[in-house]
């Protein structure tokens, strides 16, 4: 078991998909709900799962929250439990606390109140397809600030052979390929002798524009 602790409020699809998630990666992790019947159904999957109102301090304080490295507020569908949860969090001395926001308002309010990181799970899946959609190639992207975005491109039949050099991101896109996931492992920080296979999967960092024109331009 790695160190590190997570409590997760709300076992909706969410909260449920990223407390099973973190067992398997190895961390501890609380799972608190309102509805019986879903915490019965995670317990047997997580380290630790208790029926509880997330929006009464002294059952949080009761629980030990506060000894937790995160606190992951997941609540689906009450914008008012959640922003009086992440409140209590905060307060209550959790180091790092994560909140789940249904909508940009619901966002700013959760940034207000002093949340550290705010997920938008469902406008950033529809991000992530959108791409994947309208680029086939495109096997993830993630959007890591304003200006950059990492992605991961499938290398195409006309790339097979080709070293980094030959591609020259860098200097043609302005964009960077900072690893290569082969059949054999990972390549990070990949130099320009290495050569690309067909299937192999291209990490690259970049802006939008320019990892648009590195696709528009070598994959074809």
């Amino acid at each position: 078991m790695k160190t590190g602790q997570f409590v997760i409020i709300g076992l909706g699809r969410f909260g449920s998909s990223l407390a099973k998630e973190l067992i398997e990666l190895g961390y501890e992790v609380l799972g608190i709900d309102k509805d019986e019947e879903i915490v019965q159904d995670l317990s047997p999957l997580l380290t630790h799962t208790v029926v509880a109102e997330s929006t009464d301090e002294d059952v949080l304080r009761s629980l030990g929250v506060r000894n937790f490295d995160c606190g992951v507020v997941a609540i689906g569908d009450d914008i008012q439990a959640s922003i009086m949860t992440a409140i209590l969090l905060k307060d209550l001395g959790v180091k790092t606390v994560v909140a789940k926001a249904l909508n940009e308002l619901h966002g700013r309010v959760l940034e207000k109140i002093g949340v550290d990181r705010i997920v938008y799970p469902e406008r950033d899946m529809g991000i992530r397809v959108a791409h994947q959609l309208v680029s086939p190639n495109l096997l993830d992207y993630i959007e890591l600030s304003k200006d950059y975005t990492i992605a991961e491109l499938a290398v195409p039949r006309c790339l097979n052979g080709k070293t980094l050099q030959d591609l020259n991101p860098r200097a043609r896109f302005g964009c960077s390929i900072v690893a290569i996931n082969t059949p054999k492992g990972v390549i990070i920080a990949p130099s320009a002798t290495d050569v690309l296979a067909e299937k192999d999967v291209m990490v690259i960092i970049g802006t939008n524009q320019q990892i648009e024109h590195f696709e528009a331009a070598v994959i074809r």
